[in-house]
């Protein structure tokens, strides 16, 4: 992420530089369905633990909403939040608060079940 697609200060809105990232993502997801997409939020660590927790579920569920509204499966996606307790960047400088206002977006495979035989 960059400058131009991390959250700002406060605020659950994507930023248009994200827009052209998350089209891609949700056009492959879209096109290959065996896949799961788990969105992750952050955020500095400004506020108290149980603010930025719910901040960080809301900054997910956008991202999530975004990319179910272009037309990537509800039962494909997951979010959740980790408030303050992941970040990427020491919180001590402007710079490093801005980049830990984030999304990770996590894509897995979709492994089909197989059952074993057993002979006889």
């Amino acid at each position: 992420m960059t400058s131009q697609t991390s959250f700002d200060f406060d605020s659950t809105a994507i930023k248009p530089g994200f827009y052209t990232t998350m089209d891609k993502i949700a056009n492959v997801l879209v096109r290959y369905g065996k896949t799961h997409l788990t969105v992750v939020g952050h955020t500095d660590n400004v506020g108290t633990n149980q603010y930025n927790q719910t901040l960080s579920e809301h900054r997910a569920q956008a991202v999530n909403d975004y990319l179910r509204n272009k037309g990537v499966l509800v039962q494909r996606l997951e979010f959740l939040g980790r408030g303050e307790t992941a970040p990427r960047a020491a919180n001590a400088t402007e710079e490093g608060r801005r980049l830990n206002r984030r999304v990770e977006i996590v894509v897995e495979p979709i492994m089909a079940e197989t059952q074993n035989q057993s002979p006889g």
